[in-house]
This record gives C-alpha cells, structure tokens and sequence, in this order.
C-alpha cells in the first residue's frame, strides 16, 4: 500500500516541495484501497466457468480447461477437481505433476490426494524424487498418503530424506494423511519416530503432522510404546507448540494402557517405572499444570482409568472440576461419567452441586446417577433422592440448553422415564429439550435395568416421535428402531411410520433426518446402502452477481454474548459458501440465533434456525472443499455429508487436520480468539453485520 512510505526516510528539500509531498502522502493515505488489490478473480468469466463447472460435478466440462494457456485457469481446473472428486479424471490430472507452473503441479497433486485413488502411487511416488520445489513436495507426499494402500505404504519412505528439514515435513505430512486413514505399521511408526528426533529443526506444521501421525495409531499400542514412548514423553514435556503436546498427549494415553510388564508388576519397588507409568505422570502433570488450557482438556481426556492407574488419573480429574479455564472442567466431568470407579452417587452430586457452570454440573449429575445405577447396587433411598434432586433442578433450569443437558443426565436413571417421557413430548415443548428428552428415553432403554413394564410405553413413545415430524426426534426415533438391544422386533407398522415419516420430509432441506430413517429401513430391511440424495446445482446455483461484488479480505463482524468475533471471508477459495452467508448475514438470518454445539478443544457451531442441530436453511450447498487447512480460528461449514452443507457453521480451537478436505473453509477468525474459548452452548449471535476490507 502506498502508505507503507510514511516509514521511509527522506532527503533535505525545499519547503515547499516537502509541503507539497506530504500533503500527497496524506491524500494518498485517505485513498480508499485500488479495486485492483480485493477484486477477488471471479470478475474473470473463465474462472467463473471453472468454478460453475466445478459446483455442478461437470468433469466433461472441466477437463478442457486442464490444458488451457493461462496456467491460472490449468490449476483452478485442477483444483476444482478436489471438490468433485471423480475418479475418472485421475489420468487427466497426472500429466500436470510436470507442469511448468508450480501452482499448477500443486493443484493437481492435492486433487489427486482428495480422489484417493492408488493407481496414482506410482506416479506420486516417483514425482516425490523428481519434484524441485519444496512446498509442492509436500503437497505430493500429502497426496501419495492419501492415496497408499497397506501394500504400497512402503512408498511413503522409499526417498530418503537425508538431512532435508523440507524433505523430512513432506514425509511427516504423507505419514500422518495415511494415519488418518488408518493405514499404520511399526515400520511407518518407526519412520515417524526418526523425523521428531533427527530433525529438531522441523517446523512446527511438520512436528505436528508426525506427531498427529502417532495419536492417530491404533491397535498397534504396545509398538506406540516400545517404538515411540521416549519420544512422546519428550514432546509432551517440551515442545513449543500447544498443538504438538496435545497429540502427544493423546498418543501417551495409549501407551499408558499397555499392560505393566511382569516384572514390574511383581516386584514394582525393584523395577524402573516402566513406559506405562511415565506416561500417566506426563498426562498428570499435563493435565494439572500446562499453560494452555486446550492441552489440558486433551490430557484430561487420555488419563488411564484402568486399575493401576485410577488413583492417579482420580486426583487430577478431581482438582480439574474446580478449574476455570474454558472446557476443562467440564472434561473432567466427561471423564467421570465415562471412567468412574468406586465412586459413589451423593459423593458425585455433592460435588456437582459446588460448580457454578451449569454444562459440567449437568454431566457430572449424570455420572451421579450412574453410579448410583441399580447395577451398582445403591440403596433404593439414594437413587430416588438424587433422581428427584435433579428433577427439581430441571424445573428450575433458566435455558432450554440446560434442560436437556438434565433430561440425558436422567437418561442414566430408567425410573425417571414417565418424568422424561412428559417432559419430551409435551405439546409445544422447545424442540432442544424435546430432542435430548426422546435421545434421554434410548439411553434408559438401553440400560439392563430399564424395568419390562416400561417397553410399552418406550415404543409408544417412539411411534409418537415418528408421527410428531419434529426432526430430531425423527432421527433418534429411527435410529432407535436400528438397535437390536432397543428395538429386538420391531412391528410392521413401525416401518410403515418410518416410510410415512420419510415421505413427509422436505429434501434437501432436511436431509440428515432422510438419512437416519433410510439407513434403518436399509439394516432393518438387509439391503446395500441406499445413497443420500443431494441438492443439484439447479437447485440453489452460484449468485454470481452477489460474489463479484465481495472483495478479497471482506470482513464479517458477529456479536456474541460473550463479545466480537470478526470473520475474513475467502471468496476466491469458496465463492459459493460465501455467497451463501453473506445473502443470509444480509437477510438478518443469524441474529439472534444460538451457539448449539461447543467440544473443548475441537470445534463452536451455530446458525441453525432451530438451535438444537438438526436445522437448515431451505438449501443445500455443493462442497468446495478449496487448498485449505484447519488451523485455530478456521471457519468451515457443517454438514451430513458431502455435498449436503448449509447454514450451519463452525470454528476450530485449533489445528484439526482430520477435518481437512473434508468440510469446506469459506472464512477464518482474524480478531476474537479470546472471546472464542469463552463462548458455550446456549450463547447468541446477537447480530452479524459485513464490515468491508480493513
């Protein structure tokens, strides 16, 4: 920008010429940006066609634009592919690894990775040694893990890395793609292992790919240890980047569940702590002391429940419910309901009742009443005291948020089923708290003590979910009929209710509970999956008018009732989403509406009209699944499925590299990350207004 020269030293001149120079500066200054600097490139019709192209799956379309002049068109027609992710363009694509333009042979190479498909290996591979540019070798490492099956892993490593440091974070990187996959062997356990401790100067990306490549191991938990255990010890305790020590986290809560040797298990005095062991004071200590509270949700969540371990992992949980930072004491919480051992119920509901958050003290009244279960043989006194404590807390419950937090925290105890059966088919009845009553009723209906007198009227309460068309409950309702343990024989007049309940939906607007009702008719019925059906092009296509007039860096500001949050859109990358949410910021769509969704440490979602999750604007959206990472502060679009995005958004805490091409990013956060951590279900968007370039 032309005002950069303020910072630029001067020669002595005459007054006058200075007088005149800094009253142009300062007109210069006052200039609003050259068009030039935020057109975004769809003023181009040709990207215009691509992009067109690209949201109506038309590879015939596309594929002449593979070979165009202009190398911008060549890699957005690459790109494009990612999205639609056709098979068939697979030998279209290959050819533009050797393009001249490195944008071109990136494109092509992340397209490649999002098709996934191995008869690309062989290609990938050999462009890994060939590719003279280092951040499009990283993009086809990327692609080849995507792309490995179990037999070609092995091509993962077959170049050497030496003592590259960029060579060496493209490995990590196609590691930890093939780790997403499932796809791990000690081999590639070891490979991973060598990049974290011969490259201390790997950037902190690279760290993270191998170091998420180890967290995402499984089956493989005795090899985590002997190949790994040292290694994750020392990120755990040392890294730099918060991002880093939580995977490690998450990796250590396997090896500390690796059974003791038996030599430490018969004479544990004698022995070193073994692998086990270390890991659980690392989670401990994580869990307890790390400066981010984002790592201390993940530690709290991979702290071992087994028998050697529990008092220790009990400790920590403990002292965790009375902390303040955001998520963390409701993991703790989470973690009791799931580990809990010996603990008793009015123990549990006592300490409930000293947190001043609702969310953690809702679940932690859950793990009461589990505990107080009649499996766990409580007198009949206690359980009825605490089941009444809750009801009473339910009545006195200010939102509808925390009254379906209580109702599944009921959904523990099957003598509350006439209570939460009222509450959640009571006409008029929020749809929040008739959603989470009817999924409360399944759990009860789950557990070996729900009482035989009951089932009749739990299947009355289904048939009147699936009458009733609320959305949620349809869904819970179907999903109850999938279950063999809840529904053992279903009658025929259930599947009617479903297939009358399916006929009565509008598509594509309520596609998530189509789907739920579809795949039980298909278990119930033996058949093959039945695919969802998504919304065309046609049926809500690109307002190009709209996105031509959104400037590359326009702003969005959403106030919360927590604080601001300001939202950089990224036309160029999702010009269909964003032109999308700026048409409803426009209509006034989202004020008002609540945050419905917050995981500690994962994701804050909102923008659904109904405020429970299971709402959607009359139109769906084809994914655009853009050269995009999910990184904190990414804003991406919710959906059921590919192709199937809406309204509904959200925002990552932090880097969350399984998300990656999988849910569009059509924006990220630029200011308001320290409102973010602070914002919990049941928080409000108050108003969401555009705010221009800044």
């Amino acid at each position: 920008m032309v005002s950069r020269t303020k910072h630029q030293n001067f020669c002595p001149m005459p007054f006058r010429y200075a007088l005149f120079t800094l009253l142009l500066l300062a007109a210069c200054a006052r200039a609003p940006r050259p068009a030039a600097l935020t057109v975004n490139r769809f003023a181009d019709p040709v990207q215009r066609e691509i992009a067109t192209a690209q949201d109506e799956r038309n590879t015939a379309a596309l594929r002449p634009f593979l070979t165009a002049a202009n190398p911008a068109h060549r890699a957005a027609a690459a790109e494009a592919f990612a999205s639609v992710q056709d098979k068939a363009a697979g030998p279209a694509l290959l050819p533009l690894l050797r393009d001249a333009a490195a944008p071109v042979r990136r494109a092509a190479a992340y397209a490649l990775g999002q098709i996934g498909d191995s008869v690309a290996v062989d290609t990938l591979r050999v462009r890994v040694l060939q590719e003279p540019d280092g951040r499009v070798r990283r993009y086809v490492q990327e692609a080849l893990g995507r792309c490995v099956t179990r037999h070609s892993l092995p091509a993962l490593w077959r170049v050497e890395v030496l003592n590259d440091t960029a060579r060496a974070a493209a490995q990590a990187w196609g590691l930890s793609r093939a780790a997403l996959r499932g796809l791990m062997t000690p081999e590639a356990l070891r490979r991973t292992v060598l990049l974290l401790n011969n490259f201390p100067g790997l950037p902190n990306p690279g760290r993270l790919a191998a170091a998420n490549a180890l967290a995402r191991t499984k089956g493989l938990d005795a090899d985590l240890a002997r190949l790994a255990g040292p290694t994750l010890l020392r990120l755990a305790a040392k890294d730099r980047f918060f991002a880093v020590r939580g995977a490690a986290a998450t990796a250590l809560g396997r090896v500390a569940n690796v059974p003791e040797p038996a030599a430490v298990a018969a004479a544990p005095s004698a022995a070193p702590a073994s692998l086990a062991t270390q890991a659980t004071a690392a989670l401990v200590r994580l869990a307890a002391h790390d400066a981010d509270a984002r790592v201390r949700v993940v530690a709290l969540r991979a702290l071992p429940f087994n028998p050697a371990f529990y008092a220790a992992s009990r400790s920590v949980v403990f002292a965790a419910l009375a902390d303040l930072r955001p998520g963390v004491a409701l993991t703790a919480a989470e973690w009791l309901l799931a580990h809990a051992k010996g603990e008793t119920g009015p123990d549990l509901a006592a300490r409930a009742d000293k947190l001043t958050t609702w969310r953690p003290r809702a679940v932690l009244l859950a793990a009461a009443l589990r505990t107080a279960s009649p499996a766990s043989q409580p007198s009949l006194i206690e359980s009825v005291e605490l089941i009444e404590s809750v009801e009473k807390r339910y009545k006195a419950a200010l939102t509808v948020y925390e009254k379906g937090f209580l109702l599944q925290a009921l959904g523990e105890a099957p003598t509350a089923f006439d209570f939460v059966r009222t509450e959640a088919q009571a006409s008029g009845q929020a749809p929040v708290v008739a959603g989470y009553g009817l999924a409360a009723l399944v759990a009860q209906r789950r557990l070996a003590s729900f009482p035989v007198n009951q089932r009749a009227g739990f299947e009355a309460a289904i048939r009147t979910a699936l009458a009733g068309g609320d959305l949620a409950q349809l869904s819970t309702a179907a999903e109850a009929l999938a279950d063999t343990v809840v529904a053992p024989r279903p009658e025929m007049a259930d599947f009617a209710a479903l297939r009358a309940a399916q006929a009565r939906l509008t598509l594509p607007r309520d596609i998530e509970a189509w789907q739920s009702i579809q795949q039980t008719l298909d278990k119930r019925e033996r058949k093959p999956a039945t695919p969802a059906p998504t919304g065309t092009a046609a049926q809500h296509p690109i307002d190009w008018k709209l996105v031509k007039t959104i400037a590359v860096g326009q702003q969005v500001r959403l106030r919360t009732t927590q604080g601001d949050l300001v939202l950089e859109l990224l036309v160029n990358e999702a010009p269909g989403s964003v032109g999308s949410f700026v048409a409803l910021v426009r209509q006034h769509f989202y004020d008002g509406l609540y945050f419905h969704r917050v995981v500690p440490n994962f994701v804050t979602q909102g923008g659904d009209p109904r405020g429970d999750g299971a709402g959607s604007a009359p139109y769906t959206l084809r994914s655009e699944l853009a050269d995009l990472r999910y990184q904190e502060g990414s804003v991406g679009l919710a959906s059921a499925g590919k192709d199937t995005e809406s309204c509904q958004f959200f925002i990552t805490h932090g880097p969350t590299p399984h998300l990656d091409g999988r849910y569009p990013i059509f924006a990220r956060l630029v200011k308001g990350f320290e409102v973010l951590p602070r914002l919990e279900i049941g928080d409000r968007i108050l108003s969401a207004q555009e705010m221009g370039v800044q």
